[in-house]
Order: structure tokens, then C-alpha cells, then sequence
């Protein structure tokens, strides 16, 4: 008991003080639970811990991610995927292998052996890269929609993989093969309940297994988990939800398929389900602990004696992996249409080979297609390709992000037209301004810079100009000088400081209009001369405020009434704590303003309260 708490404490520790470190640098999460996995090596030799043991286990958090991930996409969003998953996926899978094979043969191993190593190097990383992404915010990307496509086949081309493995055996490694692989079976091995029987009949047993898991999120987890909501307890509900996954993890495996696809199909089930956020809330500190724990675990599980002995042909086929990976990845970008800098972000991200090439190794060594050499050769590639991953990811957001930031990704449209308003920005929040702007009868000149978003909106027939809405020669074409009223509604906060900075400077008597994100950019936006801005989550609000009130028994004119007060008073506060804000100073560090802000309170808290009671009290009589 002593030595798993003493495990489960350093493990906690190395999680606690590497992360956080690592992503102040900007190195991302991923990188500094490698690095803590690295730094814990000897330790844990000296503990004697399986770290090969500890991985597999761990492993289950890539299944809880692809679980979660499938809760986000509906079986339509699915299907609108099917060309990536075909030809980027299949593509990737079929050249890449084929390409190390070829690598493989003609370095100095047979045609069984290569394939074997091309199937294995194929696979590339889904904890890291779809963790990377998620962390970013670049899975709602091009790229990252991109990269996630091609995992995905790739987790299902796991299957024929392993299928393949003993066609491919070499009798005369049975007996080492035998007993090197014997306990490395990676999780997969001695769960399969239809190995050994007719293709047909596993086939059947298959296509059963995914019709069930579809039935049974369909119809049978509303009243399961209806009936366990009726208990009033959390833990339950936890319990049931990991119930669930590890449920369907080992129907999965016990059919011989991929637990983390048994997972992400369930997923999609129940993309619609009424207790979807429920899962995601239950799920998800599980996974992140377990996927941290697995990251540790490839940093661990380094062999660096071996990696010394054999550097050069450890850092020869590292490289070979990731260079090749990346044009082979760039490549089938182009030809998909994935543009920019999202086609380096698709070939940067899946550069490396992936955990499950762990297990197809040891399936290899257990079917004869190699020796024990060779496998702990590939396993040092796959680690090591694995702990460069993150650096690729700063590549990408260091170097290549700011390239296609700086420049237009297309060139800026031609506007034929002058109007009286200039919207920047037709989002979630530019669009609706656009439409009541045109219902009223007003024409506006609107500048974004989402050439898909521009390009969904001109099929419905309204008209958006591609550009910078920050850049003063595509303003001044815009009409600016003569302009009565511009609108900022971009998303990016930078840039609407951007041009309310630019605006306010050079056309004082032009009447803006700007979103602010959130209340310390109200205030910024105010020292920069603005005086029209908009909270963007600020009406919304009070009208779910006015909505407790009327929830808690009020009359709605009087929940209104009482709503318009506090509004009131709270624009009156911000209009005078806003003299006092110092820009590039967050508010909370701002002694004097902070120090206004306690006095006001102070002052209003008690009048707000006594009109509020005026207001009951008038209705109530």
C-alpha cells in the first residue's frame, strides 16, 4: 500500500511542478509531462515500477478522449467528413506505409520485415496531437479537422494491421519471437473472444458488437441514466458514466476491435443526448490524468543506455519518420484543398509515430515478423519521434502561424461600394447586426476576414468584402472618410484595439461602435477614446437575470423595472471607474482603480438595494 501511494505521490508531483512550467515557456502540456516522464526515469527503476505496465493502463485515457471528441460530432458532421476520411486518411495510411516499406527493404531488410516497419511508423500520435489541438483551440481549424481525420482512420486501420501481422511471420523467429512477446500483447492479446474463428463469423461478430453499442446509446442510456439522476447522487452518475465507457472499451476488445473506435462511435451516438454535458464533465478529469500519466510513461520508458548504443540509426530513422510524414502530409494537404497555414498545421502535427505502434511492435514480436532487436530499435523511433512532437507544434505557432497572420492568406476584394456604415467583422455578433441593419433598409459595407465564412453568406446572396478591416488602405476603399458610422465587431480583441485605436485618431467625428470581450476591455476601449461599446455577453446577461427574477415569483414589468435599475447603476460605475484605467494594465492590478471600485460599492450597494425594495414594495401594493 506504502509503495503505490508513494508512486501515486511522486507521479502527482511530477504532473504539478512540470506542466505548469512548461507551458509559462510556451513549451504546451504534452512536452512537460515527457519531460517529467524523462526526469522520473531512474527513480523509478530504482522503485521498480512496470513502466511498461503502468502505460497500458494509462492508455485507456486516449479511449476516453476519442469518447469525448465523438460527444462534439454529430453522425451528419461525420458524414460531411467522408472525403478527408477517405482520401486524406486512406491516403496518408497506404503512401506512408508503403513509402517505409520501401525505406526498409532497401536499407537491409526482407519484404516481410518492411512492411511490418511501414505499418508500424505509419500510425502516428492521437493522445498527443488531439490533446495539442484541444489545447490550442485549433481543433475547430481546418488543419485540425484535418488531423483528426486522418487519426481516426488510422485508429481503424489498427485492425487490418494487426490481422495482417501473421501472414507476415518468419518461422525461424517462432521460438525467440514466442518468448519475447509473451506479456506484450499491449492489451489487445487473450481478450479476443473470436480469434481463431472464420472470417465470416468475426465479421458478424463485428458489425453485432457496433450495431449494439448504436442501440444501446440510442435507447437504452436515457432511462439508465434517468433512473440513476433519481438518486441525487453525483457519484453515481460518475460511476455510470465510466461504467459505460469501460463497458463499451471491453466489448470492443473482446471482438477484436479497437477500444478507442468502440468509444468514439459511442460518442457520436450520443452527440444529441440530453446528458452529454454530463459526460463531458464526468469524463473528462479522468482523462486528463490518465493521458498525462500516459505522456509520463513514453518519457520514462526511454532506454537511454540502448539509445546511446544505437544513435545513429535510432536518430537516422527518427528523422526519416518525421521528415518523410511531413511531405508526404503536406502534400495530400494540397491536393485536399487544405490551405495555408492550416496545411502546415495538418503536416506538422501528425509528424510522428504514434502509441499504437507500441502494440503493433509487440504483436509483431509475438507473430515472428521480427526479433527483440529490431522492436526495441522501433520503440526508441516511436518515443523519440513522440518527444519532438511539442517542438513541432512551437514551429508551427511560433514560426509559421505569424508568416500567414501577417499576410492575407488571398488577396483583399475590390470594393465596388460606398455606404454610410462599415461593419468590420460578420460573425456570431457582425451577422445579426448585418440583418437588422438590412431589414431596417440600411445598406453596409461589411469587411471579413474568414473567406469561408465570406463565401457561405455570398450563397445566400449578401454581399462581404475579404480583407483586413485593420488596414488603412482597404478603409480608405471602404469609404471611411465619408462614412457615419462604423461598427467593429471583430472577434480578435487585439485587432478591435487595432482599429478603434486607428479610427478614433484619424476621424474624431466619425460615431464608432465596438465589442468589447469582456469588462476590462470596456474599459480600454474607453481610454481609447471610444464612447458606444458593446459587452458581448453583457445583454444576455440581464436578460437572464431578468428571467431569475420572474423564475423567483416577480411580475415581468416589475423584473424589468428592477433589471433597468441595476443596469443603470452599473453603467454609471463603469463610466467612472473607466477615467482611472491605465492601459496594458489589467484592471485587478490597478491599485487606484480598484480601490474606486470598493468605494462605489460601498456607496451604490446600499441605494441599489433600497430601489429594489421600492420597486417590490410598489408592486406588491
Amino acid at each position: 500500500m506504502a509503495g503505490l501511494l508513494l508512486l501515486a505521490f511522486v507521479l502527482l508531483v511530477a504532473m504539478v511542478v512540470a506542466v505548469p512550467l512548461a507551458s509559462r515557456f510556451g513549451l504546451g502540456s504534452v512536452l512537460g509531462y515527457l519531460l517529467a516522464g524523462t526526469a522520473l526515469s531512474p527513480l523509478l527503476r530504482t522503485l521498480g515500477v512496470d513502466v511498461e505496465g503502468l502505460q497500458r493502463f494509462s492508455e485507456f485515457g486516449v479511449v476516453m478522449m476519442l469518447f469525448l471528441i465523438g460527444l462534439e460530432l454529430e453522425p451528419k458532421k461525420l458524414w460531411q467528413m467522408r472525403k478527408r476520411l477517405v482520401g486524406l486518411g486512406g491516403g496518408q495510411v497506404l503512401v506512408t506505409t508503403l513509402l517505409f516499406a520501401a525505406i526498409a527493404y532497401f536499407t537491409e531488410y526482407n519484404w516481410k520485415t518492411a512492411i511490418a516497419i511501414g505499418m508500424v511508423l505509419a500510425l502516428s500520435s492521437t493522445a498527443i496531437v488531439l490533446q495539442t489541438l484541444q489545447e490550442k483551440g485549433w481543433m475547430r481549424t481546418e488543419g485540425g479537422e484535418s488531423a483528426f481525420s486522418v487519426l481516426l482512420v488510422q485508429d481503424i486501420a489498427i485492425i487490418p494491421m494487426l490481422a495482417l501481422l501473421p501472414l507476415l511471420a518468419m518461422p525461424e523467429l517462432a521460438s525467440a519471437a514466442g518468448s519475447a512477446g509473451e506479456g506484450h500483447d499491449g492489451g489487445h492479446g487473450g481478450l479476443n473472444l473470436v480469434e481463431g474463428y472464420p472470417a465470416w463469423i468475426q465479421a458478424i461478430v463485428t458489425l453485432a458488437a457496433v450495431g449494439l453499442i448504436v442501440l444501446a446509446g440510442t435507447y437504452l442510456t436515457h432511462p439508465v441514466f434517468r433512473h440513476i439522476a433519481g438518486a441525487k447522487l453525483r457519484e453515481l452518475f460518475t460511476a455510470a458514466a465510466l461504467m459505460f465507457v469501460i463497458g463499451i472499451a471491453l466489448l470492443m476488445q473482446f471482438v477484436g476491435l479497437s477500444p478507442a473506435l468502440g468509444t468514439f462511435v459511442a460518442g457520436v451516438v450520443l452527440a444529441n443526448s440530453e446528458y452529454r454535458h454530463e459526460f463531458e464533465a464526468d469524463i473528462a478529469p479522468f482523462k486528463g490524468i490518465l493521458l498525462g500519466l500516459f505522456f509520463i510513461t513514453v518519457g520514462a520508458g526511454i532506454d537511454f543506455g540502448l539509445a546511446q548504443e544505437q544513435f545513429g540509426e535510432v536518430l537516422f530513422w527518427t528523422a526519416i519518420v518525421i521528415v518523410s510524414k511531413i511531405a508526404i502530409l503536406f502534400i495530400l494537404g494540397r491536393m485536399f484543398d487544405v490551405q495555408g497555414e492550416d496545411r502546415w498545421l495538418f503536416a506538422l502535427s501528425l509528424a510522428q509515430a504514434g502509441e499504437f505502434g507500441f502494440v503493433l511492435v509487440a504483436a509483431a514480436v509475438g507473430a515472428s515478423v521480427f526479433g527483440r532487436e529490431l522492436a526495441d530499435l522501433l520503440l526508441l523511433v516511436i518515443a523519440f519521434s513522440m518527444l519532438i512532437t511539442p517542438l513541432l507544434f512551437i514551429i508551427h505557432e511560433k514560426l509559421v502561424r505569424p508568416r500567414y497572420e501577417g499576410a492575407q492568406r488571398r488577396k483583399a476584394d475590390a470594393i465596388e461600394e460606398k455606404n454610410d456604415i462599415i461593419l468590420a467583422g460578420r460573425g456570431r455578433v457582425g451577422g445579426i447586426i448585418d440583418r437588422m441593419l438590412t431589414a431596417a433598409g440600411y445598406n453596409a459595407t461589411v469587411i471579413d476576414y474568414d473567406s469561408r465564412q465570406i463565401e457561405i453568406v455570398q450563397k445566400f446572396g449578401m454581399q462581404s468584402y475579404f480583407g483586413d478591416a485593420t488596414r488603412p488602405d482597404l478603409l480608405e476603399s471602404a469609404g471611411i472618410a465619408e462614412a457615419r458610422l462604423l461598427i467593429v465587431a471583430l472577434d480578435d480583441k487585439d485587432q478591435i484595439d487595432k482599429l478603434v485605436r486607428y479610427a478614433r485618431k484619424n476621424f474624431p467625428d466619425l460615431h464608432l461602435i465596438a465589442r468589447a470581450i469582456d469588462r476590462d476591455h470596456v474599459y480600454k476601449l474607453w481610454s481609447l477614446g471610444c464612447r458606444d461599446i458593446i459587452r458581448e455577453t453583457y445583454d444576455a446577461s440581464l436578460r437572464m437575470g431578468r428571467s431569475a427574477y420572474v423564475a423567483l415569483g416577480h411580475e415581468p414589468s416589475e423584473a424589468q423595472e428592477m433589471t433597468d435599475t441595476w443596469e443603470e447603476t452599473d453603467r454609471k460605475s463603469m463610466r467612472e471607474v473607466a477615467e482611472l484605467y491605465v492601459e496594458d494594465l489589467p484592471a485587478w492590478e490597478n491599485e487606484e482603480l480598484m480601490e474606486r471600485i470598493r468605494e462605489l460599492r460601498k456607496e451604490w450597494d446600499p441605494k441599489l438595494r433600497a430601489q429594489m425594495e421600492e420597486i417590490i414594495g410598489r408592486e406588491s401594493s
